[in-house]
């Protein structure tokens, strides 16, 4: 984790550390109360605050330590930033999948040939929402 942090050029804060070990041990993006919330369960995590739990996630997206996601749910969820995908969402239970798909990249690609105001796309993200086989049943 301490790399990780020294790559970006960020002092390694005791805060800082127990952040990013919530977003690596977490399987599914986060938003800052769940992190928050996560830090106050730790007895040794107590005394961080929520503003540097806010401050924090900022500062690890600007660092591009993190991805920002939107689930259209209030809340900006930030995840690990790592290999490129997408997610699809359970509009019932919230269950998120994460996937990847080169038919998808390769249409983004044809839409740019065919822009005729861009040249390229730097970055973009795709949420799918729906309901999961468990909450049709």
């Amino acid at each position: 984790m301490k790399e990780i942090l020294k790559e970006r050029g960020y002092k390694a804060t005791p805060a800082r550390l127990a952040i990013l070990e919530i977003f690596i041990k977490s399987k599914a993006p986060l938003a800052a109360e769940n992190v928050y919330k996560e830090l106050k369960r730790s007895k040794k995590n107590k005394d961080i605050n929520e503003a540097t739990v806010y401050r924090t996630l900022s500062l690890f997206e600007e660092g591009k330590v993190l991805t920002k996601i939107d689930f259209r749910k209030g809340s900006v969820f930030f995840e690990l930033n790592k290999k490129h995908h997408h997610h699809i969402t359970c509009f019932k239970c919230d269950t998120v999948e994460e996937f990847e798909s080169t038919a998808i990249e390769k249409v983004l690609g044809g839409i740019v040939r065919n822009s005729s105001k861009f040249i390229n796309i730097k970055e973009h993200s795709l949420e799918l929402f729906g309901l999961c086989k468990n909450c049709v049943a």
